[in-house]
């Protein structure tokens, strides 16, 4: 894309996991970036240090109006928010107040500072327990959980709010994303975090006993959870093409789903982690957790047909080995201090 067309972007949340790595797409790629994140699960030092931090809340709307002032911010990337399914369940007003009502707040400070483009971190969590094997853009949204509804709501508003005021919007909807930079320049630090790829590295790191295997009776190869494990660093290219397109038509909202359309088992995953790290992770075996669903695997074609995305990580193993890489550098990181 000409440099002259590339306007100035707002990420939200971009000290998380996901955010961060859209930072580092934007910015490679030779967009002025700033960030927005008031740092409650985030980390500065995942910022790079020429990158704009502003320590806040996205329903802050002076600072809001600041940051807009003194960036010229003319798209917005929206990541930050609450992303714990179980968390959402048993505390639904918190998911609603940061997924929901403070990303009004973040459209409303947009629509009156002029953002003329918005992109959205939406969830596969909006199509609930589907009863098909890969889902379409076009599958019925039946959300089981406040997580997935608090998305699915924040979407509506987007809608709504681009046909009466006139901006455009890409909304993602991710299936599993795992990884990290392969550069190791930043990665899922989060404590506590529930990722499985996540959770098995953090086990082969020394940092956890074992992983617990949640089900081993669905309707599946083995009787385990088949899901559709993205690459962050792929996703966050989706990111950024998406923001391209909206530039280049800005006439045109989009909803996509992001993943690869092949699903791997846990006992898959974990044989990958075993295989990476040549050990044995060991494995326990509990019941299933409520609302899981035995599969949930994309159905990518929209976002192939639309974006010129060609994923660079679409394999387990690369997908490990980099999770595996932050892990040990995030060690180091925390040693330094």
């Amino acid at each position: 894309m000409d440099n002259a067309a590339k306007v100035p972007v707002l990420v939200t949340g971009g000290a998380g996991y996901i955010g961060s790595h859209a930072v580092l797409a934007l910015r490679d790629a030779g967009w002025q970036v700033a960030v927005i994140d008031n740092l409650s699960t985030g980390f500065a030092f995942a910022v790079p240090a020429d990158v704009p931090l502003y320590r806040g809340d996205i329903a802050d709307k002076a600072l809001l109006d600041r940051i807009f002032a003194e960036q010229g911010i003319g798209a917005i990337m929206h990541f930050a928010g609450s992303i714990i399914v179980p968390e959402s369940v048993e505390q639904p007003l918190k998911y609603y107040e940061n997924n929901t009502v403070k990303s009004r707040a973040l459209l409303e400070a947009a629509v009156e500072g002029g953002v003329r483009h918005f992109i959205f971190s939406s969830t596969a969590a909006t199509y609930g327990i589907p009863d098909v094997d890969r889902v379409s853009e076009d599958t019925p949204k039946q959300p089981i959980n406040p997580y997935g509804w608090s998305k699915l709501m924040t979407e509506q508003m987007l809608a709504d709010a681009s046909a009466a005021h006139g901006f455009n919007y890409c909304a993602l909807r991710y299936f599993n994303v795992a990884g990290a930079d392969p550069a190791a320049r930043t990665g899922q630090s989060t404590a506590g975090a529930t990722h499985l790829i996540k959770v098995a590295c953090e086990a082969a790191t020394g940092k956890r006993a074992h992983v617990a295997v949640f089900g081993t009776d669905f309707d599946t190869p083995d009787g385990t959870g088949v899901r559709d494990y993205i690459h962050v660093s792929d996703l966050a290219d989706a990111h950024r093409l998406a923001l391209e397109a909206l530039v280049e038509q800005p006439d045109r909202s989009l909803t996509m789903n992001c993943g690869y359309g092949r699903g791997f088992s846990v006992l898959e995953v974990l044989d990958a982690v075993d295989r990476v790290t040549n050990q044995t992770i060991e494995r326990r075996m509990e019941a299933r957790r409520a609302g899981d669903p035995g599969q949930l695997v994309s159905d990518p074609s929209r976002i192939r047909e639309t974006l010129p995305w060609k994923p660079r990580f679409a394999d387990l193993d690369t997908i490990v080995s980099h999770a595996l890489q932050w892990e040990r550098r995030l060690a180091e990181i925390r040693e330094e201090g």
